[in-house]
C-alpha cells in the first residue's frame, strides 16, 4: 500500500470508528460479559470463578444453563448448576454462549426489518457451526481454536446489523441496489453506497466492546483473509470458508437462475487443506449440527 493509500485507508478507519462512537442507543455487552473476559485472561481461573460471576445475573444463568442442556451438546444428563456447566463444557465454550446470548439480546429488542434479523441470526449461527465443525476436522492440521472460530463467526457480519438497525437511510439504498446488482457481494455494493463494507463497520464495534484482538482480525478480514498480516491469520481463512460452507448449505440453489453465492478467495482451500470432498462431507455435516441448534435462534427471537 503506497503512503497515500495508508492515510486514505486510516481516515476511512477513523471515520467508522467516529460514526460508530456517535450511535445513540448503540448496545454494549452486558456487565457479565465484561467479568468474564477479563477473568479468562488470568491462567488461574477456575469454574469456580466464572459460576460467582455468572450467579451475579440470573437471567444469563438461566441462558448458560439453557443452552448447556441443549441438544446442541448432546449432554446424557441434565446440566442443573451453573458451576456443573462451566466444568462440563469449558470455559472457552461459556465465554462463547455468554457472547452469543449477550450479542443475540442487544439487538433483539429492535423491531426494524425482522425479516433480515431473522435471516442474520441464521446464517452468523450456520457459519458458526461451520467454523466450529471445520476447525475439528482440521484440528490435526492446524490446531484451531474450534470456540475461538465459533464467536468470530457469530459476530463476522455485525456490521450489518448495525446498519440494518441504525442507518436507515443508507440501509435502504443498499437493499435496493442489491436488488439491481443481483450477483455482486454485498461489500461491493455497501462500498458504493457508504465507501466502506459492514466486515469494517464490524471490527470497529469488536474493538469498542474490547473483544480480543484475534476475533477483531477474523470479523475484518473474513472476506479477504490473504490480508491479514497477522503471524497467524488462520481465523480469518477459517471464517471465510465457514461462511462460504454456510451459504453453500443453505441458500445456494443450482436450480434457481437467481441464486448466487459469492465464490471462495483463490488458495482458500489450499490454505487449509480441504478438498472439494471433504467440503461436500461437511455441508452435510453442517445441516445435522445446525438442527440440533434452534436454542440459539430461540435467544435471537428473546424467546
Amino acid at each position: 500500500m503506497t503512503e497515500t493509500g495508508a492515510v486514505a485507508a486510516k481516515s476511512i478507519e477513523e471515520q467508522i470508528r467516529l460514526i460508530v462512537d456517535n450511535i445513540r442507543n448503540l448496545p454494549t455487552p452486558p456487565i457479565v460479559f465484561s467479568q468474564i473476559q477479563k477473568v479468562l485472561h488470568n491462567p488461574n481461573t477456575s469454574a469456580i470463578d466464572i459460576a460467582s460471576i455468572l450467579q451475579e445475573d440470573p437471567a444469563m444463568s438461566a441462558k448458560v444453563l439453557k443452552l448447556t442442556n441443549s441438544a446442541y451438546y448432546g449432554l446424557t444428563r441434565e446440566v442443573e448448576s451453573v458451576r456443573q456447566a462451566v466444568v462440563i463444557v469449558g470455559l472457552e465454550a461459556i465465554r462463547n454462549l455468554v457472547l452469543s446470548a449477550s450479542v443475540m439480546g442487544m439487538f433483539s429488542k429492535d423491531q426494524i426489518d425482522q425479516d433480515f434479523q431473522d435471516y442474520f441470526w441464521r446464517h452468523s449461527l450456520g457459519t458458526a457451526v461451520a467454523a466450529k465443525l471445520i476447525s475439528y476436522s482440521l484440528k490435526a492440521k492446524i490446531g484451531f481454536d474450534a470456540e475461538g472460530g465459533f464467536s468470530a463467526s457469530m459476530l463476522h457480519d455485525i456490521g450489518k446489523m448495525v446498519v440494518s438497525v441504525f442507518m436507515l437511510e443508507d440501509n435502504n439504498k443498499i437493499k435496493e441496489l442489491k436488488l439491481a446488482r443481483h450477483g455482486q457481494p454485498d461489500y461491493v455494493v455497501e462500498e458504493e453506497i457508504l465507501g466502506y463494507n459492514h466486515a469494517q463497520i464490524g471490527v470497529a464495534l469488536v474493538e469498542k466492546w474490547k473483544l480480543p484482538s484475534k476475533l477483531a482480525e477474523g470479523v475484518k478480514y473474513h472476506h479477504f483473509p490473504q490480508l491479514c498480516e497477522s503471524e497467524d491469520n488462520s481465523l480469518p481463512y477459517l471464517i471465510h470458508l465457514a461462511n462460504y460452507l454456510s451459504k453453500y448449505t443453505f441458500d445456494y440453489n443450482e436450480e434457481e437462475e437467481d441464486s448466487f453465492i459469492e465464490p471462495l478467495q483463490e488458495g482458500v482451500l489450499e490454505y487449509l487443506g480441504i478438498d472439494l470432498e471433504e467440503l461436500n462431507g461437511l455441508s452435510d455435516r453442517l445441516r445435522d449440527e445446525y438442527a440440533k441448534s434452534e436454542t440459539f435462534l430461540e435467544m435471537a427471537k428473546g424467546i
